[in-house]
């Protein structure tokens, strides 16, 4: 069973690589950059500021606590437990995939650390904003996906690291929401 799905998440990562332009891999390059995000990331503290004034400060200690704590699973409880090799470590891979950044990360992929911070912070977010802005969720849901698929893109992530990545991430965002609901509950704020 495992040798099945191993090899249907190399068949579709390879297909997915294979979707490349050459005019494309700096947009991906880029969209996957831990500073490109930065504008957005400020964007979405002036939104909760706006809606959460003073109790933004208790707001940033828990994202704080979300990040570390998605970023540390996704690495100590994945990859250096299951320590399943990214594709382009693979060297019967190597020649069939596209690496437009010619950098392949730490030796194990899975699951996708990029996946797993981005949907975690697309989810506490969301539970944060979705009574004061209807299409939020879109636009973070969409932006975490983006972040996810640039991995596979630039050949450093199979689809199933993604998919891991993405379900941790929205397990850490959902526990951390129910911690911050809980401490507002215990001061009566919020």
């Amino acid at each position: 069973m495992i040798d099945w799905l191993n090899q249907i998440d190399t068949n579709l990562f390879l297909f997915l690589n294979s979707l490349h332009a050459d005019w494309f891999d700096p947009v991906m390059i880029f969209f996957s950059g831990e500073l490109t995000w930065v504008p957005f990331y400020l964007i979405l503290l002036f939104l909760i500021i706006r809606k959460y004034q003073w109790q933004s400060l208790l707001i940033l200690l828990f994202v704080a606590v979300l990040i570390s704590l998605s970023d540390q699973l996704s690495v100590r409880a994945f990859k250096f437990v299951f320590e399943r090799p990214r594709p382009c470590h693979d060297s019967d891979l190597q020649p069939l995939i596209h690496l437009p950044s010619g950098e392949c990360g730490g030796a194990f992929g899975f699951v996708s650390s990029h996946a797993a911070n981005s949907f975690a912070l697309a989810g506490f977010v969301w539970f944060l904003l979705r009574q004061y802005y209807s299409k939020i969720g879109w636009i973070l849901f969409l932006w975490a996906s983006g972040v996810a698929y640039s991995r596979v893109y630039l050949g450093v992530h199979y689809p199933g690291d993604i998919l891991g990545g993405a379900l941790l991430g929205l397990a850490v965002s959902w526990l951390v929401w129910q911690l911050y609901r809980r401490s507002c509950g215990a001061r009566n704020a919020c």
